[in-house]
């Protein structure tokens, strides 16, 4: 069974071993990495600019995912609009490779959905730099909304609206669940 709570500075050591086993996988496929910024990453859990949340596998004791929160979307690449609009930030959200087929990043998404919606925010905004991540958050329900060119980097900028979701508690019990979810849920907006 998962569950989602705040991260605490405790967590710090679990939390940067998550990031390297997850870094180790994606050295083997010969993609970017977090190795360099493991420690800084970890070291979130204590983040003053957001709130970083912890996904536990409570049947083994072990922390499998983690991203970080914070109500201010960054400025650039975003309309005066939708900055306007109430809504969470998610950044560096993290997954334990040896839990892929349980879809932690998955049940991290919905999470936000749904704690964004019982905290009365409309959205829920994220930021990436690589297409296959854009592609991935799209089955999440996400849409890509803006590409900005940052100095180095293109930033793929994602919102999905915050909405309760009732079968979540069932989600996170049973996460091979998820497929039947999706399977239901309307498309994402263009």
């Amino acid at each position: 069974m998962f569950a989602m709570r705040p991260a605490t500075s405790a967590d710090t050591p679990a939390i940067a071993a998550m990031i390297h086993s997850r870094s180790t996988w994606l050295e083997t496929r010969d993609m970017p990495t977090w190795r360099d910024s493991a420690d800084n990453l970890a070291a979130q859990a204590e983040n003053s600019h957001g709130t970083m949340w912890v996904l536990e596998d409570h049947d083994n004791s072990r922390i499998v995912g983690c991203t970080t929160m914070q109500e201010e979307t960054p400025p650039w690449g975003w309309t005066l609009e939708e900055l306007a609009e109430p809504a969470y930030y998610l950044f560096t959200t993290v997954t334990d490779p040896a839990y892929r087929e349980h879809k932690p990043g998955t049940l991290i998404a919905l999470w936000a959905v749904d704690h964004a919606a019982r905290q009365g925010k409309e959205w829920v905004r994220r930021g990436c730099m690589f297409p296959g991540l854009v592609r991935y958050y799209k089955t999440q329900g996400f849409t890509l909304l803006h590409e900005v060119q940052r100095t180095h980097n293109r930033v793929y900028l994602m919102a999905r609206r915050a909405e309760r979701l009732p079968e979540l508690e069932t989600l996170f019990k049973d996460p091979s669940r998820l497929t039947a979810f999706f399977s239901h849920l309307a498309p994402p907006l263009p």
